[in-house]
């Protein structure tokens, strides 16, 4: 089996549930084609003593007949035992289970359990029973459940207020990759793209690790761009129609949500959200915390406000690449990125996503800085006056309990960034408005994010600290 790539806290959190001498009740989760089901297959393949996959949009009968059909394969019986809710399910895999050997651990793999939960199935009260009822009272069972349905997982499992209330004993969260475990994934399969390449790269499709194993190394970004988007049959070029749907019921609110958001780059607050959608308050809520929970979006404060006004941004960069460029888009049987990848749409477009990559990578900078053993907050800000016609906002601020405040503004180039008398005069009126309308008295500390840093110059001295492309590669502490 293909080397797992990083992840090596989250292997260690099960090596230590299957090693421990009571049972153990494990959740994976995380959003589609993130590697959960490769994790744990790359840790217990063949040690299994039951393993069951969900299917999804299926009724509760074909569920069962399967399960059924499970047990039968894995304890040897000459026929299928006869189910006929998920109770029974439960109670055969108890039989099974109670087959094995006492002094043995047993191990049970339940993937994409949201699937199975159908409604009106009852899986989840069975669910309880079975633990409750038997496996709790055991000190030999170890169940691992999967799921991509984050807000299933959350609701019906780790915020669970009934008989499964603090049954969980471990939960495990898988994010995407950060910029230095998708370098680490790439160079395991011989990638020879440089730094930059991969920083492109991520702006397609983020740090997600199916994505990144359909690349083909020998062609260049715009190739595999080509090859997985715009082609007929491309690998990516439906995945949007499936992404929401298969983790988020009723997925058409959501993809309004991010339809929205893909729109304004800056972000929106949770106000501008409800004004635009007329989604009730309560109901809105819960949508955004599911997004975000799920890594969808980022929600961030405003200076200055760290419980209210909120800025939702949306941050899947698979989900704001398709929007902008690929949807509507017919298929394509010539080289259709390759030539538009230049154009100026694109370029602007790449540095908001390099801005995006910044504010997703914020422990990063913070250890460039040398901010990691001071507590920090990070936050943005617009300006509130309307006379101010220059829309003046900045997109990060780190506020720092040392009474200083980075002022972060990120700029992606293809060589080292020029500061020219123009910009600079720029930044020193931005860097005065905001001190009048925050009526802030802490230095301002202009922070350079860039590609290939700052070209030494006579405007260059304005900025008073530096983060780099290599910067935002290293490894989180």
């Amino acid at each position: 089996m293909e080397k797992i790539i990083g992840r090596e806290k989250e292997m260690a959190e099960v090596r230590k549930c299957y090693g421990s001498n009571r049972s153990e009740f494990v959740i994976v989760y995380g959003r589609r084609r993130i590697g959960k089901t490769f994790l744990v297959n790359s840790m217990f393949a063949g040690k299994y003593d039951f393993y069951f996959t969900g299917m999804h949009k299926v009724e509760a009968e074909r569920q069962l007949r399967k399960f059924a059909v499970t047990l039968q394969e894995y304890g040897k019986w000459p026929f299928p035992p006869e189910l006929n809710d998920w109770f029974d399910a439960f109670r055969a895999l108890q039989t099974l289970l109670s087959a094995k050997p006492r002094k043995r651990r047993k191990l049970v793999f339940i993937d994409e359990m949201p699937w199975i939960d159908t409604e009106g199935s009852d899986f989840v009260a069975a669910l309880e029973d079975f633990w409750n009822g038997w496996a709790a009272q055991r000190d030999d069972i170890c169940l691992i459940a999967c799921g991509s349905a984050t807000a299933w997982m959350t609701d019906h499992l780790v915020e669970n207020q009934g008989g499964l209330h603090n049954r969980i004993t471990s939960k495990i969260y898988l994010r995407p990759f950060c910029l230095a475990e998708c370098e680490q994934y790439l160079r395991s399969h011989s990638c020879l793209w440089d730094r930059y390449q991969i920083l492109q790269c991520y702006m397609y499709m983020g740090g997600v690790p199916f994505y990144l194993s359909l690349l083909d190394y020998q062609k260049s970004i715009a190739q595999n761009v080509d090859q997985l988007f715009f082609h007929a049959g491309g690998m990516l070029s439906k995945e949007f129609d499936e992404l929401y749907g298969a983790l988020f019921q009723g997925a058409d609110s959501y993809i309004q949500l991010v339809r929205l958001l893909a729109e304004r780059q800056d972000g929106m607050t949770r106000q501008e959200l409800l004004d635009r959608t007329g989604i009730q308050g309560r109901r809105l809520t819960t949508m955004l915390a599911n997004l975000e929970s799920s890594d969808f979006i980022i929600g961030y404060s405003r200076f200055g406000s760290k419980k209210k006004g909120i800025i939702y941004r949306l941050k899947d960069f698979y989900t704001l690449f398709y929007l902008r460029f690929i949807e509507g888009v017919r298929t394509q049987s010539e080289p259709y990125w390759v030539f538009k990848v230049n154009r100026a749409e694109v370029l602007s477009w790449q540095g908001f996503s390099f801005e995006l990559i910044c504010l997703t990578h914020l422990n990063q900078i913070k250890q460039r800085l040398g901010l990691t053993a001071i507590q920090t907050y990070a936050s943005s800000w617009r300006s509130s006056k309307t006379a101010d016609s220059t829309g003046t906002q900045i997109d990060l601020l780190i506020d720092r309990a040392d009474r200083m405040i980075n002022l972060c503004e990120a700029k992606f180039s293809t060589q080292p960034y020029t500061i020219t008398r123009e910009y600079a005069d720029k930044l020193r009126m931005r860097m005065a408005i905001f001190n009048q309308e925050t009526k802030n008295r802490r230095p301002l500390l202009p922070t350079m994010i860039t590609t290939y840093g700052v070209l030494p110059s006579v405007n260059s001295g304005i900025v008073q600290a530096e983060v780099t492309m290599d910067h935002l590669f290293a490894p989180t502490v």
